[in-house]
C-alpha cells in the first residue's frame, strides 16, 4: 500500500533535542518533528519556521526537510 505524504509548513515551538523539536502546525496541532537520519541538523529555535513532511496515518510525527521559503534567520 503507497502512502501519500503531506508537505506543510510548521512553526518550532521547542527544542527537544538536536535532531528533534516540538512544532505547530498553522491550524493548531502539535506534533514532534525530526531531523531524517544522516540529514544534517541545524540549529533551529523557537519561532522558527520549518517545512515537513508527514503521514496521514501518523500525524504525531513529521520528518524535516527544510526551513519554509522565505524564512531568513
Amino acid at each position: 500500500m503507497e502512502t501519500d505524504w503531506f508537505f506543510l509548513d510548521a512553526e518550532v515551538r521547542e527544542v527537544i533535542s538536536y535532531k528533534a523539536l516540538r512544532a505547530r502546525l498553522g491550524n493548531g496541532h502539535e506534533f514532534v518533528a525530526f531531523f531524517a537520519s544522516g540529514a544534517e541538523a541545524w540549529a533551529a529555535a523557537p519561532g522558527d519556521r520549518i517545512a515537513v513532511e508527514m503521514s496521514p496515518c501518523d500525524m504525531s510525527k513529521g520528518r524535516i526537510t527544510g526551513r519554509s521559503e522565505g524564512f531568513e534567520r
